[in-house]
């Protein structure tokens, strides 16, 4: 019998609550809930999720620091942010702290679900391939376990991390512009989805700040190359 997907929903919106999870069970995921940050935090260390669904506004301990903790333990999760917020500048804190994406209410079904597929769908294809360790010098990047491996240390990465630096990995010394970045890995091409990608860009460049010939440049209003001097 195959394990269902297994999602932690925090939202303290009752109706919404309900509602959401109510469809989430329809389409074959099982739910648990907490309506704050704190029993939320206490599921989480308690039980083992394949994804966070978080509000950012919630009682005791708000979806931020609750991101925080959940990322000081486990950097592999995927996080998606619910927020009512609308300032560009709210969404990015959520990325700076560690989250791999997020939605707006109101949202559709449609649209939570498929994000939802998405994630868990690229995460099951990385755990299903054999281990596979890509080397750029003297470092080693685990795909299969979202690690980076270098002389100075090891950094767990995010999903997100990990899936844009094999995507610049296999891309190495070569311009790839900001669209086709943003088509492939976010599925879209807008102005918070290109914020989103600048975070993560900023994420990746300081793993790689004691490495002296790899190095991401910036062609301005372009796009990206990943340099590997070696």
């Amino acid at each position: 019998m195959n394990k269902l997907p297994k999602i932690l929903y925090v939202e303290d919106d009752e109706t919404l609550s309900f509602i959401t999870t109510d469809n989430l069970k329809r389409k074959g995921f099982e739910v648990v809930n907490a309506s704050n940050g704190v029993n939320a935090y206490h599921l989480f260390s308690n039980s083992n999720f394949d994804i966070c669904l978080f509000d950012v506004m919630l009682p005791k301990m708000d979806g931020f620091d609750l991101a925080h903790k959940v990322r000081s333990v486990n950097k592999e999760i995927p996080i998606l942010f619910i927020t009512a917020k609308t300032l560009p500048e709210d969404r990015i804190k959520g990325l700076l702290i560690g989250a791999d994406d997020y939605i707006v209410k109101p949202y559709t079904m449609e649209e939570l679900i498929l994000r939802i597929k998405v994630f868990l769908k690229r995460r099951n294809i990385a755990s299903s391939d054999e281990k596979q360790l890509l080397i750029i010098g003297n470092v080693q990047f685990d795909k299969e376990n979202l690690r980076l491996i270098s002389e100075s240390g090891e950094d767990n990465l995010t999903f997100r991390e990990a899936e844009l630096l094999n995507f610049f990995i296999e891309n190495k010394n070569t311009l790839v512009t900001r669209e086709r970045i943003l088509n492939m890995l976010w599925g879209e091409n807008d102005y918070f989805a290109g914020r989103s990608l600048d975070v993560f860009i900023t994420r990746l460049r300081k793993y790689f700040k004691n490495v002296p010939y790899v190095s991401i440049e910036n062609k301005h209003g372009v796009g990206f190359i990943f340099k590997v001097n070696i």
